[in-house]
C-alpha cells in the first residue's frame, strides 16, 4: 500500500510547471511566423466577431482572444499575451511553492486551451491534447491555497488514480493500435529498422541506433509491446513493488524515445505522468533516507510474499513473450530471434475481451481507492475536521467518477464493439466536454511511414527559372553532411508539417500553398522559422523570383549522415501572382484579406512588442533552456539557504522539552507547512524525520 504523497506531489506539480513553460516558450517564438497577420495561417481567419454576445463565442469556441479587441489587442497580439501569460505563470510556479495551486493550473490550462482553439493544423498533436487533458486532472492534484488549514489531502490517491487512468490509457492504446493498423512492420517487428531513420526529426543518436543488428531491432519491438500493453495493467496492482516495477519500465522507454528523437515535450510530460505510481517513501529512498519500521517481522512476511507475487508475474510476462512472440537464442550466431506467433484475427478477439476486463479493472481500482479514502476520512479525529474530509472526499470522489465515465468514450475508440457499447448518456455527457479536451484518445506510431527511406520536401529558389538554390531549414534533414540536431522540449512545428506533408500529394497540405506565397513576398517572419541566420539564408537580400519544391528519399549513409535519391517533383515552380498559385491559395481561403485598420498603440501592445524585439534573434532551443535554467537555478540557490546547519540535531534533546511540546501541539496549517517547507528541502525527508511520521495525521502526533 502506497504511503504519503506529499514529495510526489510536489514533483508532480514542479514537473507539470516545467512542461507547461516549455508548450507555451516554444509556441511564443513561432507566433508571428506562424500565426500573425502574415504568417503561414492568420490565426485571425478564425476569429470571426458575427455579433454574438461574449458568453456565446466563448460556449462556440473557448478561447480568452475573444477578449482581445477589448484590451486594444489584434488577434496575434493576444496569443502573444497568452503565452506570455502561460510563461510567467509556469516559471512562477516552478520557483515559488505557492504558486502550484489548483487556481494557477486551471488557468494555464484555460490559456493553453484558448491557443489551441486557433492553432489550426500546427497545434493539432496529440501531445497538445494530452497536456491538456493532464492540465485540467492537476486542478484536482494541486492543492488549493485558500484553505491552508486542511489537516489532510486523503483525496490525493483519488485524483493520483485519475493520473493513473490516463498514463494506462496512453501507453495501452499506443501498443494495441500499432496491431489493429495492421501495418506489416510493426507485425514483422521490423518497424525499428525504419523508425530511427525515418521519424521526424532524429537526433544524432538515432544514425548510431539505425546502425544496431537487425535481430536486436526485433526484440527492440517485442520490448516494445510488452511495455505498452501487458506492463500497464501493472499500474493498478495493489502490491507497491509491481508497480514500481511498471515505473522503471514506462520510465526507460521515454528516456530511450527522448536520446533518439526529438518529440519535444511529450515523454517528458508521460515521465511526469509516472509519478502517479510513486510515494513518498521510495522518493526518500533516492534521497538515502529510510522508514523504520516497528515491527520488522510482519514486514519481512509482507516482503517475501510480495516479492514472490511479482517474481510470479514477472515470469508469466516473460513466458508469454516467448510464446506469442518465438524467442529463441541463437548461440552459433550470438543473436535472439523473434516472430509473431499470433494471426490478426486473434489479437482482435483478444482486444475485445481485454477492453472489456481493463474497463472493470479500472471501475474496482477506483471504487477500491474511494473506499479507502473514504474509511481514512471518518478516522479523523474532530468533528470538524472529519466533516472537512468527508466533504472534500465525496467531491474528489464525484468528480474522479464523472472522469473515468466519459473517458471510456475516447478509450474505447480502439475497439468497435465495445465502443457501440457504451451508455448513451455517457456519449451524451464526452459530447458536451469535447471541445474543452477534457478527455482524448490516443495511439501514436499507429504505422511506419518512410519504409526504404524517409520521404522530404526540399524548396528550392530560384532568380531567373535556370539556376535553383536549395532552402535549407534549421531543423530537418536538408544538408546530406550535417548531423541531425537536438531540439528538444522545442517543437518547430513547421519543421514537423514539413515530414508529414512529404508522406503524401501537395494537396493534403494546403498550408504548404500559403508558405511558398509568404517565401515569394520575402516576409521575414516566416522566413525565421526556416532560419534565424540571415546569412544561411539564400534570398536574405531579394525574396527568390521563383519557388519549386522536389521530393526525396533520404536514408542513412555509413561514412556520411544522409544520402538521397530524386523521387518526383512534389510543387511546380510559381511565382507572385502567378493564377495557378492564387488559385490554390482562394480554394483553401488563404488569399490576403483586407488588413484590419490598426488602432493607435496602447500601453499592453507597445510591452509585447518591445518584448518580441528582444526575442526575435534568439532561437527556440535557446529561449526554453535558458528560462528552465534560470528557474532551477533559483530553486538551487532557495534550497541553500533553507539548508539545516551541520550540528542540528534530528531528535531534541532531553532539555528541550518545551519546545518540543510546542511543536507537537501546534495547529493543522502550521504543520502542514512546516510538512511543505521541508519537502523543498533537497537533504531533508518530506517530514523532517526520515518519514516516520509520515502515515500519522497531524491530530495523532500530538
Amino acid at each position: 500500500v502506497a504511503g504519503s504523497r506529499n514529495l510526489t506531489r510536489h514533483m508532480f506539480l514542479w514537473g507539470l510547471s516545467a512542461v507547461f513553460l516549455f508548450a507555451f516558450a516554444s509556441l511564443y517564438v513561432q507566433i508571428p511566423g506562424l500565426y500573425g497577420n502574415e504568417g503561414i495561417l492568420p490565426a485571425r481567419y478564425q476569429m470571426r466577431f458575427t455579433g454574438k454576445t461574449l458568453l456565446e463565442l466563448l460556449r462556440d469556441s473557448p478561447t480568452l482572444l475573444w477578449l482581445g479587441p477589448r484590451l486594444g489587442l489584434n488577434t496575434q497580439q493576444g496569443m502573444e499575451l497568452i503565452c506570455l501569460l502561460g510563461v510567467l505563470l509556469s516559471f512562477g510556479a516552478m520557483v515559488m511553492n505557492p504558486l502550484r495551486d489548483s487556481l494557477v493550473f486551471f488557468c494555464l490550462w484555460a490559456l493553453y486551451l484558448s491557443v489551441y482553439q486557433v492553432g489550426q493544423v500546427f497545434l493539432y498533436f496529440q501531445w497538445d491534447s494530452l497536456l491538456l487533458e493532464v492540465g485540467f486532472l492537476t486542478v484536482l492534484v494541486a492543492p488549493l491555497n485558500l484553505l491552508r488549514q486542511t489537516p489532510s489531502r486523503h483525496h490525493d490517491a483519488i485524483t493520483f488514480w485519475l493520473i493513473r487512468w490516463l498514463l494506462f490509457r496512453l501507453m495501452f492504446a499506443s501498443g494495441v493500435v500499432k496491431l489493429t493498423s495492421r501495418c506489416p512492420t510493426w507485425w514483422g517487428l521490423t518497424a525499428l529498422t525504419y523508425h530511427y531513420e525515418t521519424q521526424c526529426i532524429p537526433t544524432p543518436l538515432a544514425w548510431y541506433a539505425h546502425q544496431l543488428p537487425v535481430w536486436f531491432q526485433k526484440l527492440s519491438v517485442v520490448a516494445t509491446f510488452i511495455i505498452e500493453i501487458p506492463a500497464p495493467f501493472l499500474l493498478f496492482s495493489p502490491i507497491r513493488s509491481l508497480r514500481l516495477g511498471a515505473f522503471y519500465l514506462q520510465v526507460l522507454l521515454q528516456i530511450l524515445i527522448i536520446l533518439t528523437g526529438n518529440y519535444n515535450f511529450f515523454n517528458l510530460l508521460t515521465i511526469i505522468l509516472c509519478f502517479s505510481l510513486l510515494d513518498d517513501d521510495h522518493i526518500n529512498f533516492w534521497l538515502g533516507y529510510r522508514k523504520k519500521m516497528k515491527c520488522r517481522s510482519m514486514k519481512s512476511a509482507l516482503s517475501w510474499t510480495a516479492f514472490l507475487i511479482a517474481l510470479t508475474v514477472y515470469v508469466f510476462v516473460a513466458y508469454w513473450a516467448t510464446v506469442y512472440f518465438g524467442l529463441e537464442i541463437n548461440w552459433e550466431k550470438k543473436s535472439l530471434s523473434s516472430k509473431t506467433e499470433f494471426t490478426y484475427y486473434q489479437f482482435n478477439g483478444f482486444l475485445k475481451t481485454v477492453i472489456a476486463s481493463s474497463i472493470w479493472l479500472g471501475l474496482l481500482s477506483l471504487f477500491w481507492e474511494v473506499v479507502t479514502t473514504m474509511l481514512r476520512c471518518a478516522s479523523v479525529q474532530g468533528i470538524f475536521w472529519k466533516l472537512l474530509s468527508i466533504a472534500q472526499w465525496a467531491i474528489f470522489a464525484s468528480a474522479a467518477a464523472t472522469m473515468f465515465a466519459i473517458s471510456l468514450v475516447p478509450y474505447t475508440y480502439i475497439e468497435y464493439e465495445s465502443s457501440s457499447s457504451i451508455w448513451p448518456s455517457v456519449r451524451k455527457a464526452y459530447g458536451t466536454v469535447e471541445r474543452y479536451q477534457l478527455v482524448n484518445s490516443y495511439g501514436l506510431f499507429r504505422r511506419m511511414t518512410g519504409v526504404g527511406g524517409r520521404p522530404e520536401v526540399v524548396i528550392e529558389g530560384s532568380m531567373d527559372k535556370n539556376s535553383w538554390t536549395e532552402i535549407e531549414f534549421m531543423y530537418k534533414p536538408g544538408n546530406l553532411s550535417s548531423p541531425p540536431p537536438f531540439v528538444a522540449p522545442h517543437q518547430p512545428r513547421l519543421d514537423w508539417q514539413m515530414w508529414f506533408a512529404a508522406l503524401g500529394p501537395h494537396s493534403r497540405s494546403p498550408w504548404f500553398y500559403s508558405l511558398v506565397h509568404r517565401l515569394l513576398q520575402g516576409k521575414r517572419d516566416v522566413i525565421a522559422l526556416i532560419q534565424l541566420e540571415e546569412s544561411r539564408y539564400p534570398f536574405g537580400k531579394q525574396p527568390p523570383a521563383f519557388i519549386r519544391a522536389h521530393l526525396y528519399k533520404y536514408c542513412s549513409h555509413p561514412q556520411q549522415w544522409w544520402r538521397r535519391q530524386f523521387v518526383e517533383e512534389f510543387f511546380p515552380a510559381v511565382y507572385l501572382g502567378d493564377p495557378v498559385l492564387d488559385s490554390l491559395l482562394s480554394q483553401h481561403g488563404l488569399k490576403d484579406k483586407v488588413q484590419m485598420r490598426e488602432r493607435p498603440e496602447t500601453l499592453v501592445p507597445r510591452v509585447l512588442r518591445l518584448i518580441r524585439e528582444h526575442v526575435r534573434t534568439l532561437s527556440g532551443p535557446l529561449v526554453l533552456w535558458s528560462l528552465f535554467s534560470t528557474a532551477v537555478a533559483i530553486c538551487l540557490v532557495k534550497g541553500l539557504f533553507s539548508m539545516p546547519p551541520r550540528d542540528s540535531k534530528c531528535e531534541p534533546s532531553p532539555t528541550e522539552p518545551k519546545s518540543r511540546k510546542t511543536e507537537d501541539t501546534a495547529p493543522p496549517g502550521a504543520q502542514g507547512d512546516k510538512l511543505q517547507k521541508d519537502s523543498e528541502s533537497p537533504h531533508r525527508p518530506a517530514e523532517g524525520d526520515g518519514g516516520k511520521n509520515s502515515q500519522r495525521s497531524p491530530r495523532k502526533q500530538k
